[in-house]
């Protein structure tokens, strides 16, 4: 399967999420054969965890089917597709847990234009690749805009409650 299809995959993830009331943002876990191993959609606010993101949601569970693996690094070889730019929190977990690729469809700066101000929220303006780059360069990143990615966020704060 392309790039496309499994962010396409990541945008349906993220208007789930922001129908149950949670922040807009999903993601997916796919292996180094291109199968689909884990999703996972933000539900930061409806389960009151901070670090319920769709990224670190879709780690956790691909973490768990993988099991442990002789080399340490549980993940290599995986790639995450994620719905928005990973936040720095999700990007430190997706590194920990080996995530070779990283593609994503809206930018976070992107994002916070779109989104607008919101006290309610706070974010930590580091991209992806500048965290990226500060590691062993074993996780890539590529950014595939697509149009569908803004549509999940329009008319939508970034607090929906």
């Amino acid at each position: 399967m392309s790039d496309t299809v499994f962010l396409e995959l990541a945008v349906d993830l993220a208007w789930q999420a922001r129908r149950a009331g949670n922040r807009p943002f999903g993601s997916a876990v796919v292996d180094p054969a291109g199968t689909l191993v884990a999703t996972g959609l933000n539900t930061a606010v409806t389960s009151g965890d901070v670090t319920g993101h769709s990224e670190t949601n879709a780690v956790r569970a691909a973490l768990a089917q993988a099991g442990t693996p002789a080399t340490g690094i549980p993940l290599a070889g995986h790639t995450l597709y994620s719905s928005t730019e990973p936040c720095i929190m999700c990007t430190g977990a997706l590194y920990l847990a080996g995530i070779s690729r990283v593609v994503y469809a809206l930018r976070s700066a992107e994002l916070d234009r779109l989104s607008g101000p919101n006290p309610g929220v706070r974010m930590l303006p580091f991209s992806l690749d500048a965290a990226l780059q500060a590691g062993d360069g074993l996780t890539v990143s590529e950014y595939v805009p697509l149009a569908a990615a803004r549509e999940v966020h329009l008319d939508c704060r970034k607090d929906p409650s």
